[in-house]
């Protein structure tokens, strides 16, 4: 069974509390979530455990489109350890684990991640058809020793704080948004790939971004941002979409550094978005065009430090 082999992997040194979720985007809400986990880890003294989903299970359970990821699993396993967890464990999400009804499944997990607590949202269900609810969790505990812990959720500015609110903010390019109910900016990751070289030839070399066809991505438009790379940060400006002006009709996601110098091909590089700066535009001529790039990179470097995102 793979759901065995892949807990099989994981070895926690001493009992855990663990909680289980999808975490995409890991919004204020999950920090919410995780930091309740924290705190009984501390006070029992056992060792924090987050069970995520390399597939929304949504996408295996429901006939509907695909869900995009707003984070993709490394950067949710990365955020997931910066907010303090211990082991991060990453299962597939297959009709094998859908089929086990919730006993089965926490004894996996206490079979294998020496479960003795488990932290969960006040909807928050597990197993075949979802009857793991939580009084048949509280039940479950009772009978195989383990606590069952519900934590309210979390409302910024009166509104519950979600993955559906998240992903909203992110389809209308609000950046500001995005950070408020996340606590981090969006952002790209993925490997440099060869572009056109137009950027390059009006003096703005830009670096052609090739991230996962499963991943979220803004609307098209023009974007402030800092990219990482090689452990350095540059503020940088990204265009999303088909380069009109030259009749493109393959969506791209380019990147200029700003004072940045070397070659970008295949390196991996991670782009954080600050602002949405405006529309992407068909331009009259190229020479119009690198006019008002150069009044792009004017207006996001004046924004970014404002911001003191440098």
């Amino acid at each position: 069974m793979l759901v065995e082999e892949e807990l099989a992997k994981f070895s926690p040194g001493r009992d855990t509390v663990l909680t289980i979720g999808v975490f995409d985007g890991v919004h204020l809400g999950h920090k919410h979530l995780i930091s309740e986990l924290l705190k009984q880890a501390r006070e029992k003294e056992l060792l924090s455990v987050v069970v995520t989903f390399r597939q929304h299970p949504e996408d295996l359970l429901s006939s509907g489109k695909k869900l995009a990821f707003i984070t993709d699993i490394k950067t949710r396993i990365t955020l997931l350890h910066e907010e303090g967890v211990g082991i991060v464990v990453p299962l597939s999400f297959t009709m094998q684990l859908a089929g086990l009804d919730a006993r089965q499944f926490i004894n996996l997990l206490q079979k294998h991640l020496k479960m003795r607590g488990l932290v969960i949202g006040p909807d928050f269900a597990l197993g075949k058809e979802r009857q793991g609810n939580i009084d048949t969790l509280q039940r479950l505990g009772r009978e195989m020793d383990f606590s069952v812990t519900v934590v309210p959720p979390l409302t910024v500015n009166g509104e519950v704080v979600s993955s559906t609110a998240i992903r909203k903010a992110l389809a209308d390019g609000n950046m500001k948004k995005f950070k408020e109910l996340t606590g981090h900016s969006f952002s790209l990751h993925g490997k440099v790939v060869t572009g056109t070289g137009r950027g390059e030839g009006m003096g703005f070399p830009t670096a052609n971004l090739d991230v996962s066809s499963g991943q979220a991505i803004p609307p098209d438009g023009v974007y402030a941002g800092l990219a990482h790379i090689d452990g350095k940060v540059y503020q940088t400006l990204t265009n999303i979409g088909r380069n009109p002006t030259f009749g493109n009709i393959e969506r791209t996601i380019e990147s200029y550094l700003i004072d940045y110098s070397g070659d970008l091909y295949r390196h991996e590089l991670s782009v954080d978005f600050v602002a949405r700066i405006r529309d992407e535009k068909k331009f009259a001529s190229v020479e119009e065009l690198k006019k008002q790039i150069a009044e792009d990179v004017r207006q996001g470097k004046t924004l970014l430090e404002s911001r003191g995102a440098n």
